[in-house]
């Protein structure tokens, strides 16, 4: 897959349409406000559409907030059908104290069950902008950790990753996403403790 299409401009929509530049994919950044996305697409040389122009990639990465989950999906929910969508939403709270996905399930799952034509693939939520952009946590190379129910799916977000110079694991099935989510929620909260900085995180070492 040689097409990715960005929905969201902040940090991470940012570091993750930087990694699909370096990996030599056509890049489409959508954005509520195209104006202020314009320079990042002219950096990365990249297409920048308004939300709700026609998504050009095989690989749709939903980098919004949460809280916006539900008027992509409702903007988009048809259009995403066979198409493969990486949600790196993490579901914390305004107090960051704590998560809103049910005890049981996660925000991937969720999105799994509302657009069952779609390959719903979690990835980049345990990674901080600053690591995907340095490509390293201190001296460790950044993994991207990968958890999805089609192999296929999966094989082509870790390929993406793998072409941006990042390392990636597989995690397993689609379950797996409320453990990802638990993790990057403990990243999180020890950020906002300053027991960690924000270009740090956790590693992979194997």
């Amino acid at each position: 897959m040689r097409n990715v299409t960005v929905i969201g401009t902040g940090s991470m929509g940012s570091a993750i349409a930087g990694i699909g530049a370096i990996g030599g994919m056509a890049v489409q950044i959508v954005a509520r406000n195209p104006e202020r996305a314009r320079a990042l697409g002219e950096r990365l040389h990249a297409r920048v559409s308004p939300f709700g122009a026609p998504l050009t990639g095989e690989i749709v990465v939903l980098a919004v907030p949460v809280a916006a989950i539900d008027s992509v999906v409702a903007e988009y929910g048809a259009a995403l059908n066979g198409k493969v969508l990486v949600d790196i939403t993490n579901p914390v709270d305004e107090t960051f104290d704590r998560t809103t996905a049910p005890a049981d399930s996660s925000v991937a799952a969720g999105l799994a069950a509302a657009l069952p034509g779609v390959h719903v693939v979690k990835a980049f939520n345990t990674n901080f902008a600053g690591t995907l952009v340095a490509t390293t946590v201190g001296p460790v190379r950044t993994t991207v950790l990968v958890a999805g129910d089609d192999a296929d799916a999966k094989t082509a977000v870790r390929e993406f990753a793998e072409a941006g110079g990042l390392l990636t694991r597989d995690a397993g099935s689609l379950r797996r996403a409320r453990e990802l989510e638990a993790m990057a929620f403990l990243q999180i909260t020890l950020a906002k403790r300053q027991q960690l900085p924000w270009a740090g995180g956790f590693a992979v070492v194997a």
